[in-house]
């Protein structure tokens, strides 16, 4: 099921993208042949709109688009060719495809907004919100919450001690609770992964350095719902998570490709295609609100590495353009060829080898 929900997420994200592509080039006069959902061998045609075929295609990886004229052999037959355009209206084709990505990343958060997705809730919120949850944000190690084997994340439902019981969603009962124990062992009801467990702790006293004498496990917890948005506030949170995710990624990508070029790049926070599909097939559990955000970190993360100037990405014929308009002539086929295979070559790699990750880190 996860594969399947990766596949339509990745169909999604690319359609996009190049969508992005195709009006660029219809609105700067090119002539496309056909826009395709999915790759070739061809299944069926959907339609013709003008000159350009939209088509489904048999391999469900994504999706292109075929603008007519790339090369210089066909400018000089076609004044539509996308190689007879002036440079800036090339640039623009191509940097559209990144553009309808981050488009589709604020639609996408600004709906999950609006929808409502899991998060920390504010004292004033209670009222408003569903979903209510007492969740363990935290758990210190070597305390008791830790040696009972709490984790964060778990959702506590209840706890009963030979006191009392206690049963609410604010922190404060909760750590009152613990606190009245006086050291009693304490059985903890929670949920994980959706099945029920239980624990039992016993509350010590000296872990909370403020106040050394109250009695505590050793667990951070916080008040979880969800709160839907009115349509303004989505799209004002919706513009400020974007921009922060956006340059929150760049940042990282950024990183990233200097330690690999320092060969100090750690992959143990880089997910490959195994990785992405486990992170959206857990967020599709939570609801469609937490999937539409892993979509939209995903289209973010596609935009911002089609940027990257590397031969075969957007980024790098982006660098193509951008030299031919300073040398004032078109860069030769073949090495423009030789070029691209190179950068083919290495981001096949990258791939192989994070993807070789995903697996170690599951099976070990």
């Amino acid at each position: 099921m996860q594969v399947l929900i990766l596949v339509a997420v990745i169909v999604v994200l690319v359609v996009a993208h190049e969508f992005g592509h195709l009006i660029a080039a219809k609105l700067s006069g090119m002539r496309v042949d056909e826009f395709g959902i999915g790759y070739p061998p061809r299944a069926l045609t959907l339609g013709t709109v003008g000159e350009t075929a939209y088509t489904l295609n048999w391999i469900p990886f994504g999706g292109f688009v075929k603008i007519y004229g790339e090369d210089v052999a066909a400018a000089q037959k076609d004044a539509r060719a996308f190689a007879s355009q002036n440079r800036f209206k090339q640039a623009v084709v191509l940097v559209a495809g990144i553009t309808m990505n981050l488009v589709l990343a604020y639609v996408l958060i600004s709906v999950a907004l609006i929808m409502g997705t899991p998060r920390v809730l504010e004292p004033g919120e209670l009222p408003f919100a569903r979903g209510v949850q007492l969740v363990a944000a935290d758990v210190v190690p070597g305390s008791p919450a830790a040696g009972a084997g709490l984790v964060a994340g778990d959702t506590i439902v209840s706890a009963v001690t030979p006191l009392g019981a206690w049963q609410a969603v604010d922190p404060q009962s909760f750590t009152g609770f613990i606190s009245a124990s006086k050291g009693s062992p304490i059985r903890i009801s929670l949920l994980r992964n959706g099945g029920a467990v239980s624990v039992t702790a016993t509350p010590q006293q000296g872990l909370i350095e403020t106040d050394p004498s109250r009695y505590a496990l050793g667990v951070q917890v916080a008040t979880v719902g969800v709160v839907p948005l009115s349509l303004t506030e989505a799209l004002l949170q919706g513009a400020e998570l974007t921009w922060e995710a956006t340059r929150l990624t760049a940042i990282g990508l950024v990183q990233f490709f200097y330690s690999i070029f320092t060969f100090s790049a750690n992959l143990a926070q880089v997910s490959g295609p195994v990785g992405i599909a486990g992170a959206v097939g857990g967020a599709s559990a939570q609801g469609l609100g937490s999937l539409l955000s892993i979509m939209a970190i995903i289209s973010i993360n596609l935009a911002l590495i089609n940027l990257i100037p590397i031969p075969a990405l957007d980024g790098g014929r982006l660098l193509f353009v951008i030299i031919e308009s300073v040398i004032r002539r078109p860069i030769k086929p073949s090495v423009a060829q030789a070029v691209n295979s190179i950068g083919f070559v290495f981001l096949l790699l990258l791939m192989l080898v994070v993807t070789a990750h995903d697996i170690f880190k599951l099976v070990g």
